[in-house]
């Protein structure tokens, strides 16, 4: 009994000092593998006072727990301060914020929903439990889908049949939409399904999708995805990660203010054309107004004052951009350019400034898209580029080693140290993912060489002098820029594009 009582109070104390804000526990160096070990599932989020994203998210987190608490659920949120808690950063590899890990029975995964407390809760269910809630009468089946904007149900008279199975197999590989089954005959009734069907229900558009065609869990999942979504969604903080995750990877963008008194008018119109590209092509709009945007828009290479606008672009490591020729916003302008797109018509749109007039005043040179090809391709001269942001932090760091680096060699005649500003220049040589991209481009015409070593004058130095041949280090993942971002704006404004 003794030896009970005094594990019991050794236990009692290291979970004392697990404080709660909110309904968040709060996890610290000391608490952390105390609450990690005593809850099956906990969800853990590192943040950083300063962080915009975390700010936004602070609010929708609180709400999910509560709403877990009042279930009676079992599963936990806590947050971790990374910028106190520096051990437990470092640990688990937090390099940008928020970062939110799930642990279940104390191992660690990514998290991988939405941002909205709906989105949270119903990724953790999905985690936690069966991939379809089973619906046994009417009233259950009303409540679920109330509950939520966009919820699937399928009705199987045979719930263990091969179509079923092939349902329950794309429930279980989308994470944050709730997926219900029944058999009830009721049900069939009410929802006026006559045989096996699966139906989409959603608090926008049409209301309701039916499911048609051989049921497989692929064709299942297109289905969803191509109509879980607004058929012109907003594009948001809380969207973001829906447009992005999604399957359709074209995209058009419409660019407009909301406080434009034309604004209802020309929305209309982009859902008009959008009824023709249902799951080919994703109808984006973006609020010019919201500063969150403004990167949005730099990386578009569009000005506030230059909007409505359309631009179309393609997902990938490419990220292929699309202007139309005209500024027409009409629905059949819009068709007509999206259908050039898909018949392979269109030709890429790539951005350039105009060639400044001293653009090789000064040691380092200053390209544009304009005058790439010809300064960079120049086969009579070795060539090193910077590809940079004027918001990046890491590229800041450079620029003066950078200076020193054109000044050491501004009198070579075979040499050029040049650099361009990628948020307003593209070039099809090159596509840059990471900010700062160093490219050696060698006379003669010769392969491109990808610079990953150290950025010191030292260590540029050599590479130079070597032809591009020493020190040009491995293949490196790109940088996490949003950290360091962070830390100079309170409010970032970077984006997935």
């Amino acid at each position: 009994m003794y030896v009970k009582l005094l594990l019991l109070c050794a236990f009692s104390a290291v979970f004392a000092d697990i404080s709660e804000e909110n309904g968040v526990l709060v996890l610290t160096e000391k608490n952390f593998d105390g609450a990690v070990a005593d809850n099956k599932f906990i969800l853990v989020e590192f943040y950083a006072p300063w962080c915009g994203h975390c700010k936004a998210l602070a609010p929708e987190y609180e709400k999910a727990a509560k709403a877990l608490a009042d279930e009676g659920s079992e599963i936990k949120l806590g947050k971790v301060d990374a910028t106190e808690q520096q051990k437990l950063a470092e640990k688990f590899e937090v390099r940008g914020y928020p970062t939110i890990k799930f642990f279940k029975d104390g191992k660690p995964v990514e998290y991988g929903g939405g941002r909205t407390s709906p989105e949270i809760v119903n990724w953790l269910k999905k985690k936690t439990g069966p991939p379809c809630v089973s619906l046994k009468d009417v009233e259950t089946a009303k409540k679920f889908v109330e509950k939520d904007q966009v919820v699937v149900i399928g009705f199987f008279k045979d719930d263990q049949s091969a179509d079923a199975k092939a349902y329950e197999e794309a429930a279980s590989g989308i994470d944050d939409i709730p997926f219900g089954i029944t058999s009830d005959a009721d049900l069939f009734k009410e929802y006026e399904v006559e045989s096996d069907g699966i139906v989409l229900f959603k608090k926008f558009d049409e209301g309701r999708n039916n499911f048609e065609g051989a049921v497989t869990a692929e064709a299942v999942s297109k289905f969803v995805f191509a109509n879980r979504l607004p058929i012109v969604v907003e594009f948001t903080q809380e969207s973001a990660q829906k447009i992005f995750g999604g399957e359709v990877k074209n995209h058009i963008l419409l660019f407009i203010k909301k406080s434009d008194k034309d604004f209802d008018t020309k929305l209309a119109d982009f859902k008009e054309a959008a009824k023709d590209f249902k799951g080919e092509v994703l109808f984006i709009y973006l609020d010019t107004s919201d500063e969150d945007n403004a990167r949005i828009l730099e990386f578009f290479g569009l000005k506030p004052e230059e909007c409505p606008a359309v631009r179309l672009i393609t997902l990938g490591e490419d990220m292929t951009k699309y202007k139309p020729d005209t500024d027409d916003l009409s629905t059949e302008a819009i068709r007509t350019f999206v259908q050039g797109f898909k018949d392979g018509k269109l030709k890429p749109h790539l951005m350039s400034e105009e060639v400044p007039e001293d653009w090789d005043s000064k040691p380092v040179k200053t390209l544009v898209g304009k005058n790439f090809v010809e300064v960079a391709l120049d086969e009579k001269k070795d060539v090193f580029v910077e590809f940079y942001a004027p918001w990046c932090g890491h590229c800041k760091q450079l620029a003066p080693i950078w200076d020193e680096l054109g000044e050491k060699f501004k009198d070579r005649d075979d040499l050029v140290i040049a650099k361009m500003d990628s948020t307003a220049n593209e070039v099809e040589q090159v596509k840059v993912q990471s900010f700062p991209t160093l490219k050696f481009f060698p006379k003669g015409g010769q392969q491109i060489v990808d610079y990953n070593g150290e950025r010191t004058l030292e260590a540029l130095t050599k590479f130079v002098e070597s032809g591009g041949k020493d020190g040009a280090g491995e293949p490196e993942e790109p940088e996490e820029e949003e950290e360091e971002e962070e830390e100079e704006e309170e409010s970032p404004k970077k984006e997935e594009l």
